[in-house]
């Protein structure tokens, strides 16, 4: 197992080295945008899993509030019947309340992975190494701009499913970004530039996602 996550570990290494030699060869030499690149085909690479999970999350908080009923009638009469008729109104309207599990149980050993090839990097060109105001992207960020990106981005990105009726996902909201931000300031810059990169695309797709599955709800009556 150590073994093929050190592979993992190789190829994101090599594959942050070639990407950088590409922006060498198109006159724009940086490895923070290499990082970038990186993050765009890794989103492209994941997008099938994430658009259903987005889609899922949006359902979700559309039918929050008629939980949120059911929860109040049955929580204290018949919490059997209460699961029963909360399992009901997820087939009713096609969702899974485990869809966004996966992308980010994927994601953890891109994560982790990058980290670890972070570490450990020799740059090609120390000179490319860096990003704007950070000497090298192997160190943490000295003005902790990218950790609160990290954490601003997190937070725009979970407010697009959040439901306002449910005391737990409002408390995540606020939480999460907390938790990223900290988080973001112990790890190497390049790591954070990663998932701030990635929040923004997500936040992006999600925008379209929400608008698509507003104009789905829309739409029904007419059929």
């Amino acid at each position: 197992m150590g073994e093929l996550f050190q592979s993992l570990v190789n190829a994101m290494t090599s594959l942050t080295h070639w990407l950088y030699e590409l922006t060498v060869s198109v006159g724009v030499p940086s490895y923070a945008l290499a990082i970038i690149i990186l993050t765009i085909l890794i989103k492209v690479v994941l997008f099938p899993l994430t658009q259903k999970q987005m889609v899922s999350m949006k359902k979700m908080q559309k039918i929050q509030p008629k939980i949120k009923e059911i929860q109040d009638k049955y929580k204290n009469k018949d919490p059997q019947k209460m699961q029963q008729k909360i399992m009901e109104m997820y087939r009713e309207n096609n969702v899974n309340p485990m869809a966004g599990c996966l992308p980010i149980l994927v994601q953890m050993p891109i994560l982790i992975a990058l980290y670890r090839s972070l570490l450990h990097i020799e740059f090609l060109n120390n000179e490319h190494a860096g990003f704007l105001w950070i000497t090298t992207l192997t160190d943490k960020d000295p003005y902790f701009i990218l950790p609160l990106l990290a954490g601003i981005t997190t937070f725009m990105q979970t407010k697009l499913t959040t439901s306002t009726t449910d005391q737990t996902q409002r408390m995540m909201l606020y939480m999460m970004p907390v938790f990223i931000t900290w988080i973001s300031t112990t790890v190497p810059a390049g790591l954070v530039l990663y998932w701030v990169t990635f929040n923004i695309l997500g936040f992006a797709q999600q925008l379209l996602v929400n608008k698509q599955v507003g104009q789905v709800k829309e739409g029904a009556p007419s059929k």
